[in-house]
Formats: structure tokens, C-alpha cells, sequence
């Protein structure tokens, strides 16, 4: 005989609370993975396939293929992709591989048919714009978790075997790939698909990071709260003591921590310098700064 169990209502209140948030950011993920796809066929449709050029990876090998094959463009995303979507799987787990198969399937799903012509028929153009619009449908897949392209996981495992860093193993993945563009297109169109992977790339780390950069400013002083109580005050921001300054201590220097926008940084180092010219600071990028520091924590006793 099972056991019967009783929920209250309010365990199960409780319990859909937590479901909602879980699932609205899941529907969010899942959206914004589908929007990242469509604008990279977009900028692949339009742009880059009328004007035989590519940018690199996996994409680049598809569409390397479809051209030598004749069949379309999106088969070969797909059957391509399977393998750096299982290594993915095992490498950073399901909820990647999920949203890496629904953006590969978009993206295959919106090139199975070719634009016979695109927003422009002169190569600089197309290189530019389409991989523009492409890093930037790229960079919205990746900042959402997922790929459309399989290279960086093979990246990847080949830093983890090897000497060569993530970037190396990119540099010459797509090294072979548009070398092989070279002899499929045209080594005109070879040096265009290199414009085209470079400004991708750069598209990719500007959507994936932000515009808006944080910085994280470290800095070493006799006379931190003097300089934490001026970045209050002249920029608005919170600080945190690391340690406290101690002119009887063996180390007498204190050190603070500070984040602030890129367009703060000029006034921050003009603050320093008009309480301690000769304060050590370090300032470092921070690609994302979550949450803020509570008011009741910016004045904390030492640690």
C-alpha cells in the first residue's frame, strides 16, 4: 500500500513561488538564444552567404560544404555541430547543451533556403556589416548560454591538452578554415572572410561583455578613508575596505576597493591624486559586476 502524503497550502504556495522566477528566467534564456539566432542568419543571409564570405569555425566549414555539396547551409550546422554539442554537454552540462541545440536548430532552420541577393553586392561592406551582425547574434547566444558555433568548445579541450591558450587554438582553427575559404572562394574573398572573423569576434566580446565595462580599482594608501569618503561623495559609488590604514603596524598602508564605470575613471585617479600623490592604484576591467554593496557595509570596522 503507498503511502499518502498532504501538502499544506502554504508548502504549496511556497513551492510555486519558487517555480515562477525558474521559470520565467528559463523562457527569458530561451528567447533571447532564438533572437541571438535569428539575428546571426540574418546577418549570414543578407550579408555574408550572397557575397561568398564567412567568418570562421564551424559555421565557416558549413558553409565551405553546402557550397562544394549543393546541399543547403543549415544541414551541415547541424551535423557539424553534434559533436562539440556533446563534448559541451559533458564539459559545462545540460542547461548549455539545451540552449546550444535550440539556437544551432534555429539557425539551421533559417538558412535551409539562401537569399539570392543581399543588402550589398561590395565585399568591405559585407565583411563589416555582416560580421557585425553576426558576433552580435553569436555574442547574444553565448551571453545566454549557449553556441552556434562549435569551435570555442574544441578551443577548449585543446587548452585543457596542449600548450596553446583558447585564443591560439581559435586563431588557428580559423586560420585553417579561411584557409580553405581561400582555395573554395577565391583568396580575394579569403582576406575579405578575415576582415569579416575579426569584427565578429570583436562583436562577440562587445555583446557578451557589455559597452558599458566596469573597472575595479585597487588602491594602496596611508589615507584610504580620506579617498573613500571623496568617491562617495565626487562619484557616487561604494567602496570596500580591505584594510585598514595603521601608521603603527608593520604593513602601515591600507587598501580599499573600489567599482566604478569607465567614464569615472579620469575622476577617480583625479580624487586619488588630490589626497595621496603617491598612492599605489591598480585598475583592472570587471566584464560583470552583479548586485551592489549595501549602504550599512561601506564603513565597516577591520577585518
Amino acid at each position: 500500500m503507498l503511502a499518502s502524503h498532504s501538502l499544506s497550502p502554504h508548502s504549496c504556495e511556497t513551492k510555486n513561488k519558487k517555480e515562477k522566477p525558474i521559470q520565467f528566467e528559463t523562457a527569458k534564456r530561451i528567447s533571447l538564444v532564438l533572437i541571438g539566432a535569428i539575428i546571426a542568419a540574418v546577418g549570414l543571409q543578407f550579408f555574408l552567404l550572397p557575397n561568398h564570405l564567412l567568418d570562421g569555425g564551424v559555421t565557416g566549414l558549413s558553409i565551405i560544404a553546402a557550397n562544394l555539396s549543393g546541399l543547403p547551409l543549415g544541414i551541415f550546422l547541424i551535423l557539424l555541430n553534434i559533436p562539440f554539442v556533446f563534448f559541451g554537454y559533458r564539459r559545462f552540462g545540460k542547461q548549455f547543451a539545451i540552449s546550444s541545440v535550440i539556437g544551432i536548430i534555429a539557425l539551421a532552420i533559417l538558412t535551409l533556403q539562401h537569399m539570392p541577393h543581399g543588402f550589398t553586392d561590395v565585399p568591405i561592406l559585407a565583411a563589416v556589416f555582416g560580421g557585425a551582425i553576426v558576433g552580435v547574434g553569436v555574442g547574444i547566444v553565448v551571453r545566454y548560454g549557449g553556441i552556434l558555433d562549435g569551435a570555442d568548445t574544441i578551443a577548449v579541450f585543446i587548452d585543457r591538452i596542449t600548450v596553446f591558450s583558447v585564443s591560439e587554438a581559435m586563431m588557428v582553427i580559423n586560420g585553417i578554415v579561411i584557409a580553405l575559404a581561400g582555395f573554395v572562394f577565391g583568396w580575394e574573398h579569403a582576406l575579405y572572410s578575415l576582415i569579416a572573423y575579426f569584427v565578429a569576434h570583436k562583436a562577440v566580446d562587445t555583446t557578451v561583455e557589455g559597452l558599458n565595462e566596469a573597472r575595479c580599482a585597487w588602491i594602496v594608501s596611508m589615507r584610504v578613508r580620506e579617498i573613500g569618503t571623496a568617491i562617495n561623495s565626487q562619484l557616487n559609488e561604494p567602496v570596500t575596505y580591505i584594510k585598514e590604514s595603521d601608521s603603527e603596524g608593520r604593513e602601515p598602508h591600507g587598501v580599499m576597493l573600489a567599482v566604478i564605470t569607465r567614464f569615472d575613471e579620469q575622476k577617480l585617479k583625479s580624487a586619488i591624486r588630490k589626497i595621496d600623490p603617491h598612492a599605489y592604484v591598480v585598475i583592472t576591467s570587471a566584464h560583470e559586476v552583479v548586485d551592489r554593496v549595501s549602504e550599512g557595509s561601506l564603513y565597516s570596522g577591520r577585518l
